[in-house]
């Protein structure tokens, strides 16, 4: 955690005040001299000295800025107030927020029989003492003397009328009754936050040394005047910076080290209010997260344990400039993550800009966080659909291929599938043969059916999709064309065939079981083959079976517009299916039992062939 240095908050200020002396025209007013300024020390309190105030005449003046100013430069220059009054007020406003030390004020009049210290934390609306100063504190506030209940809101030690001039008044924010372990916790805050600053100044009271023999009128004694007003403190930045500026920005920063101590309680240069923030934290105190750094809770420094609580910042993958906190977010995460990036660019949406929008695919061989990771949809016009499952889609956000009319293949649909002809904007009609056609004009092809170069290849993004659907989940409705589970396997629910009981899989009769991994998947137009490495043999019957490579063919592709069940590449499955002996196959369809391999799986299905099923 970050500390500013305290110094003079009120200086570069000017206070306000209710009356000054000399306003309106010149005022007489006497005093006592200070025996300190004397060349030579008389006996009590001296002979009084009387004088002329006028507001408008600088000799003559005793402004409320002469309170604030530099007081080892002008040691002698100090603000009065209009001869008479009883009831004064001086205000020092605050551009902003600051946190408080102490108070210090050096009266030149003796100091009053009765004032309070106020602080207000919203600009003026509303006011709460710090401290009450009477001679007596039960007579004149109804509260105990804190030199009889220490932690006292009141205290009689600074209102004596001697000395009669440089008498000061006193008030520590921090004491032995204020104790604060950490200086930006609620409680802390509470007391030493302000932005206004108050002193009521309620009665004065006479010096001593006005005897029966004083010459001057009694009234021109009747005033306050304070040499020095010093109020100690901060710029408030909750921990999270250690030097301020002008909160304008305009000015020169000031040297916040205030190296230029005198002695102990004043120093030169302004405290400025605004932060110089730290810990990817923003704001005029710090009291925010820095735009692009809000996944997690702002907090203020710890000033007790010395922990900074840094900002942490959102993944977006460089294609945000800021994000915000969402509880809901966080709350999911198990308070993990919270950071939902804004306005995400390089077509890129979602919390952390992690995919690509709709319209776009993303590039499998530049990283997440290049401008360039989101390519456009490239489908042929006349093939792709116009509508799909997700209305906004124009091709599979992963892989770029396209969604296709009825009867269109291609990853871009731009030609008919293997049975079709008639490339247009209703995609392709069936051919009307046994086999192939023409794909422009439809003509039958006699004798043995052309196949074009098979599409696909090994299709590494294959997405497992829940299972536990009923049949009527996974049909088609009539408006929906057919996807193939190899391309697009969210548009794809299976219902995976469960190992149940003994009789039951004995009763399906397989013609093999296999342990296999998935290799790679084509689609084929008119079918789909699926490349496996058999891996032990627990069945075969007629089509005999090694430990190599081979195919087998899902049924369902031509009848679902699916392949199912899913088979993902680089799995080992347990694979149980009937076979087709004609043309040595081994089929997979809604019947086979496929399951991922599992050692215990394995044993199961063994000790079920060798002694359950007769």
């Amino acid at each position: 955690a970050c500390n500013p240095p305290v110094g003079n908050l009120a200086t570069g200020r000017t206070p306000v005040t209710t009356t000054t002396c000399g306003q309106n025209s010149t005022e007489l007013y006497c005093f006592y001299p200070d025996q300190n300024l004397l060349h030579h020390i008389s006996p009590g309190c001296g002979q009084p000295h009387c004088t002329k105030c006028n507001a408008n005449q600088p000799d003559n003046s005793h402004l409320p800025a002469d309170m604030t100013d530099d007081f080892f430069a002008n040691p002698i220059s100090w603000w009065q107030s209009a001869q008479g009054v009883h009831r004064e007020e001086i205000r020092l406003d605050f551009e902003t927020e600051f946190y408080l030390t102490h108070v210090i004020a050096v009266f030149k009049s003796p100091r009053p029989a009765a004032m309070v210290l106020e602080r207000s934390q919203d600009y003026g609306q509303t006011w709460r003492p710090y401290k009450y100063f009477s001679v007596n504190c039960t007579a004149t506030f109804g509260l105990q003397d804190d030199f009889i209940e220490e932690g006292s809101m009141c205290t009689s030690r600074y209102s004596d009328a001697v000395p009669c001039t440089r008498g000061e008044v006193i008030y520590r924010a921090l004491s032995p009754a204020n104790k604060i372990e950490d200086p930006y916790s609620p409680e802390a805050q509470d007391l030493l936050k302000l932005t206004n600053l108050r002193l009521l100044l309620l009665k004065r009271q006479e010096c001593p040394c006005h005897g029966s023999g004083l010459v001057e009128k009694p009234q021109r004694f009747a005033h306050y005047a304070i040499y020095d007003l010093i109020v100690r403190g901060s710029c408030f930045c909750n921990g999270h910076a250690e030097e301020c500026e002008l909160a304008n920005r305009t000015g020169v920063m000031e040297n916040m080290a205030l190296g230029f101590l005198r002695e102990p309680g004043s120093c030169v240069g302004i405290v400025h209010g605004k932060c110089v923030c730290r810990h990817n934290t923003a704001g005029d105190h710090c009291e925010k997260c820095a735009p692009l750094y809000n996944d997690q809770p702002w907090k203020p420094g710890d000033g007790k344990t010395g922990a900074p609580n840094e900002c942490r910042k959102c993944r977006c993958h460089n294609h945000a400039e800021s994000c915000h906190f969402d509880l809901s977010v966080w709350l999911a995460s198990g308070k993990r993550s919270g950071g939902v990036c804004d306005n995400c660019k390089h077509n890129t949406e979602g919390h952390r800009c992690q995919r690509c929008k709709p319209g776009f695919y993303r590039d499998r061989g530049k990283p997440m966080s290049s401008p360039e990771v989101c390519k456009p949809c490239a489908c042929q016009p006349t093939g792709a659909a116009n509508a799909t499952f997700s209305s906004s889609w124009r091709c599979h956000p992963r892989t770029g291929f396209c969604y296709c009319k009825p009867g269109v293949a291609g990853p871009y649909c731009d030609r008919c599938l293997v049975g079709y002809w008639g490339f247009g904007e209703n995609g392709c009609r069936p051919c009307d043969c046994a086999r192939d056609c023409d794909q422009h004009t439809g003509t039958c092809f006699n004798g043995e059916p052309f196949f074009n170069i098979p599409i696909g290849g090994r299709i590494p993004d294959l997405i497992q999709t829940p299972t536990n659907e009923s049949e009527e989940e996974w049909k088609w409705n009539d408006h929906e064309q057919g996807f193939s589970a190899l391309r697009h396997p969210e548009k794809c629910v299976c219902k995976e065939k469960v190992l149940g009981s003994v009789s039951d899989f004995c009763q399906m009769k397989y013609a093999y079981v296999i342990k296999a991994r998935i290799l790679s998947a084509h689609d084929k137009g008119t079918h789909a083959e699926v490349v496996v490495k058999v891996k032990k043999v627990l069945k075969s019957d007629k089509v005999k079976i090694a430990q190599s490579n081979r195919s087998i063919y899902p049924e369902s592709w031509t009848n679902r517009g699916c392949t199912c069940p899913i088979l993902n590449p680089g799995t080992d499955y347990l694979i149980a299916g009937q076979e087709d002996s004609r043309t040595g196959k081994l089929l997979v369809n809604m019947n086979s039992l496929v399951k991922p391999w599992k050692a215990y799986l394995g044993k199961q299905v063994s000790d079920i062939l060798r002694t359950g099923c007769k």
